[in-house]
This record gives structure tokens, sequence and C-alpha cells, in this order.
């Protein structure tokens, strides 16, 4: 990868663009998705919505591996309570910027329900059927192979936000985030405890307004931020960064 610092937990991985980001991010996620394929027979993952996603999504989108695609089940990781061709849906930043142009039929994309009554109902809909999809027992935890995380710049990820419920969340797997200070909208999103149980966690963030949140996060390990709480307890964490979100940090700077 690029230049390694911090080696152990998490990996820290500092590149000097947006554009190295992504091409790491690609070559990682269709390694890791021949490989799961081949071995179990089927890839499971879980992406995100936000600004620094979506280059990777494009760059994915181009890899033609229909052999790969249609094993992959696509999960979101969270999405806002709005129409599925809302400006802000998750849903429709993902299908538009990669399921629609690779071999990602609607089977193999586990989208959020917003079109139910509520945020709340959205949650036990997705968390449902995210059990039946693992097969999981009562108090069981499904075991992603990959979750693809942002990094807000007040430190959220996902949609858990400091000083929410869902930060201190320990049995649901999906719950309704409402926090009118950050978002208008009502959000969904999966919770600390599946995420820390994945396979492998890739943390994106890049530019300068990124990094007081990574110093806080990653040498601070302020544990009022939700994403000091990304810890897989049996799985990789692996946090691709460029120069600019690196340059607090103390063994970030050029």
């Amino acid at each position: 990868m690029g230049e390694s610092i911090n080696k152990g937990e998490p990996e820290i991985n500092i590149f000097d663009n947006l554009a190295q980001i992504t091409e790491v991010a690609q070559d990682a996620f269709m390694q890791m998705a021949n490989e799961t394929v081949k071995k179990n027979g089927q890839f499971n993952v879980a992406v995100s919505g936000g600004k620094t996603p979506v280059d990777f999504y494009k760059k994915i989108s181009q890899v033609k591996n229909c052999l790969v695609w249609h094993k992959t089940h696509i999960f979101l990781v969270d999405d806002r309570f709005v129409s599925f061709n809302n400006e802000n849906s998750n849903y429709k930043l993902v299908k538009e910027n990669l399921c629609d142009h690779v071999c990602v039929g609607p089977q193999l994309f586990h989208f959020i329900p917003v079109n139910e009554d509520s945020p709340q109902k959205a949650a036990d809909v997705y968390e449902e059927s995210m059990k039946e999809f693992f097969k999981l027992k009562d108090g069981g935890l499904p075991r992603f192979d990959l979750i693809m995380l942002g990094l807000g710049e007040d430190g959220h990820t996902a949609s858990i936000f400091s000083g929410d419920p869902a930060m201190k969340e320990e049995k649901r797997l999906v719950v309704s985030v409402s926090n009118k200070m950050v978002d208008e909208h009502d959000r969904v999103t999966i919770t600390l405890p599946v995420i820390n149980n994945a396979k492998c966690v890739i943390m994106l963030a890049n530019g300068t307004r990124k990094a007081e949140a990574l110093k806080k996060v990653l040498e601070d390990k302020d544990p009022l931020l939700p994403a000091t709480h990304v810890k897989p307890t049996d799985g990789e964490l692996i946090y691709l960064i460029d120069r600019e979100a690196a340059s607090l940090l103390t063994n970030g700077k050029e």
C-alpha cells in the first residue's frame, strides 16, 4: 500500500491524494472479493454513502468480472430516511455509481427499506432481513467479509454520532437515528457491534477537513467520537487516508 504508520491495530496507510486511495481501495476490494468467492462461494460487503467513496464506486464498477459480482452481496451501512430517488439517498448513490454498471442483480443489492412507514420500522425490517440472510440465532451478529466506512469531520461514522444512543447500542443490529443538529433527515444505520464483528473494516478519509477528527480518533483516542469505537474484535481495521487528512498525525507529516 502507501506509507504505513502505527503498524498493528489499526493499519494506517497514507497516500498522496484521493486518486491513489481509490486505486488501492479498488485493488483491496477486488482481491478480497475474488479470494472470498473462491473460498466461501460468496462475498458479503456493506458499503457507505458520502463524497469520499463515490470515486471508489466508479472505479470498481469498471471491473466487469461477472463471476465475482454474481456472488457479491452488497448491503448498505446506512441511509437517510428519504425516497429512493432523493439526491441525499445512499441507495441512489450506490446504485447509480456501482450497481447499475456491474453484474449485480436486485437480489444481490440489500438496501434499507426507506419506503416503510417510519425510520424505526425500516430499521426493524432491515435487521430482520439481515438476520434471515446470515441465518442468525438470537443474539447473533452478522459476519461481513468487508465493511467500507467513511469518517465525518465530527468523528462520526456510518450514521452513528457523538452523544446519540446508537453509540451505546449493544443488542440491535440496526437502529434509527434522529439528530436534527446534524441532519434534517432521520437515518437508519447498522450498529457498532455489527461493524466490529466484520472480518475487515476499511476506513476512507481525505482532505484537511478530516485531519482534526483523524487525530482525535487515532492518536487521542477520544471516547466521545464514534469512529474511535470502531475496533474489530476478530478482524482487520485499515485506514486509507491522504496526506492532507494525515497532516495533524504525529507520524503523518512529510
